[in-house]
């Protein structure tokens, strides 16, 4: 059954594919064939500059949260604490990802922060519901 946890987990996978795919074509605008083709013996985010630089450093920001978010919304499924607190916990973390991307991308300080500590604190606050 689909509870809205997993629903906004379900969408977060969706926005990281169409995060992925937004800086693969990014790079390969910035980046000749040859480079993105290749080997990659130089690490690539060396080479991403301006925007394209921002939105894979979004692109790994999101990897990373993705996790957290998921680890989330499993302790909540397998211990049976959904609730309506855990589900705006999820669509609160989504939205924050949402978000994020265009603030990091167009470098909007302190929004992005303010942005990326809101998800985190709800997706903590979905671990903390699992537990009380």
């Amino acid at each position: 059954m689909m509870t809205p946890e997993l629903t906004a987990l379900a969408l977060l996978g969706l926005l990281h594919a169409a995060l992925f795919v937004a800086m693969s074509v990014s790079a390969n605008r910035l980046l000749p064939t040859a480079k993105t083709l290749g080997t990659r013996e130089t690490p690539l985010e060396q080479e991403l500059t301006g925007k394209t630089g921002r939105i894979y450093r979004a692109l790994r920001n999101n990897t990373e949260n993705l996790g957290f978010f998921a680890a989330a919304v499993v302790v909540v499924q397998l211990s049976g604490a959904n609730s309506g607190f855990t589900a705006t916990c999820a669509w609160l973390t989504l939205a924050a990802r949402i978000a994020y991307v265009p603030a990091y991308v167009f470098g909007w300080v302190p929004w992005r922060s303010l942005i990326f500590v809101t998800g985190f604190g709800a997706t903590t606050l979905m671990f903390a519901a699992a537990l009380l």
